[in-house]
């Protein structure tokens, strides 16, 4: 299997008294809990990080789209993915994603992503999520009952701009373009591997199904909760004809790995405990807008993972709480390694993204955890499903006598 080091890049900063004198971390959090010289050093903190992982042997490392938060500080993935592309050399870009939906016109993404992919030498996944509710309908004013159907249209755009082999006329609803003729292409043929991260929308099953794309479920709450979407997603795989390959399959687990489960929670409780009750204090008015989720996924009882909902679910918990109810993975290298496999084998997952920098985490703590999973975990779970099946959602860089440095002699 494959096991991909995610970042979110959350603000380290938030007050202790953040729930009782803010509303929201999302949408209309203060701008005066901002500070520019320290996100200086937190982004380049963070750079440091992600490269620190792609050296300790992860196969990806994550980044993603959001805004007018502290959750998450990337508004645009494709600047830290370029950062990256020449401080690495064999691990993939998974930008998890463009919301594709909020760019006018959708074009820019797929000037960006081949970009991307060409500097990085054919490394390049590229993800497409709807985007959240707080992210798309309030801090980019879209339209909640018409988002879905712009969405669909911007990749249909991207997909077709990245394989036709001539400019070609685009009219769409939301778009027109007279002439779509992007250089650069991508370096992967047809196109990067595409990846739908989601929530749990019922028709988002089956778009990935239908198109062959990878499903990247990225829970909240961790995989006991997590595990109940997946089954869904595997029957949905098995009704519709399709082998229940893991390869299609992607989940995020928070993972904290110490020298002992006691020095864990010694660690790492607060950090856990900041990331829940700050990053995730999100108003609910934001958190779900009318129109947002279809009647399908209503219908089904899928909930929104922020808001209410979310309060509801993990009101009061402690660290005991958060690691017996799935929301961590958290102990020894033994301990993490057990329930990891157990969770792997259980959910069918072929692609693994784990989430070892989380909320108020420094710097030393985050490389620790990332050096003792790196160590001590990554290398009982990659044969996992060796050999079973083939991952065709994954990409297909040049070799590494025709990367940049000897390209010359090409």
């Amino acid at each position: 299997m494959k096991v991909h080091w995610f970042h979110l890049m959350p603000w380290r900063w938030l007050p202790e008294d953040f729930k009782e004198r803010y509303r929201s971390v999302w949408v209309d959090i203060p701008v005066e809990l901002w500070d520019s010289e320290r996100g200086h050093y937190l982004y380049n903190e963070y750079l440091d990080e992600l490269e620190y992982a792609a050296a300790a042997g992860f196969d990806g490392v994550c980044v993603n789209e959001h805004h007018s938060n502290a959750y998450g500080l990337m508004p645009s993935p494709n600047i830290m993915a370029a950062a990256l592309t020449r401080r690495t050399r064999e691990t993939a870009l998974v930008v998890l994603g463009n919301s594709i939906a909020l760019y006018n016109p959708p074009i820019r993404v797929a000037e960006e992503m081949a970009m991307l992919d060409v500097i990085s030498g054919g490394r390049l996944v590229a993800g497409m999520p709807v985007g959240t509710s707080m992210d798309t309908n309030f801090a980019y004013g879209q339209v909640p009952a018409t988002l879905r159907e712009k969405y669909r249209e911007a990749h249909d755009l991207i997909v077709r701009a990245w394989t036709e082999a001539e400019p070609f006329v685009f009219n769409g609803r939301f778009t027109q373009l007279r002439y779509v003729n992007p250089w650069p292409r991508p370096l992967q043929k047809p196109h990067p591997p595409i990846w739908i991260p989601g929530g749990g929308s019922i028709e988002t099953w089956d778009w990935c199904v239908e198109r062959d794309y990878l499903y990247a479920y990225l829970s909240y709450f961790g995989y006991i909760r997590g595990k109940k979407v997946m089954d869904r997603y595997w029957d949905r795989v098995r009704q519709l004809g399709v082998e229940p390959n893991p390869f299609r399959g992607g989940f995020l687990q928070l993972v904290c790995v110490s020298d002992t489960d006691a020095s864990a929670e010694r660690e790492y409780a607060r950090h856990v405990d900041y990331f829940f009750n700050r990053c995730l204090h999100i108003a609910n008015a934001f958190a779900d807008a009318p129109g947002y989720r279809t009647e399908a996924t209503i219908r089904a009882g899928v909930l929104a993972q922020v808001g209410k909902y979310a309060e509801l679910v993990r009101f009061d918990l402690g660290w005991k709480e958060f690691n017996e109810q799935g929301y961590i993975i958290a102990g020894s290298p033994e301990t993490v390694r057990e329930r990891l496999a157990d969770m792997v084998r259980s959910m069918n997952l072929g692609h693994l993204m784990v989430l070892l920098q989380i909320g108020s985490m420094p710097k030393e703590l985050t490389l620790k955890n990332t050096q003792l999973f790196a160590e001590k975990v990554l290398p009982t779970l990659k044969p996992i499903w060796e050999d079973q099946w083939e991952d065709r959602w994954w990409v297909h860089p040049l070799r590494e006598k025709a990367r940049a440095g000897e390209a010359v002699a090409l």
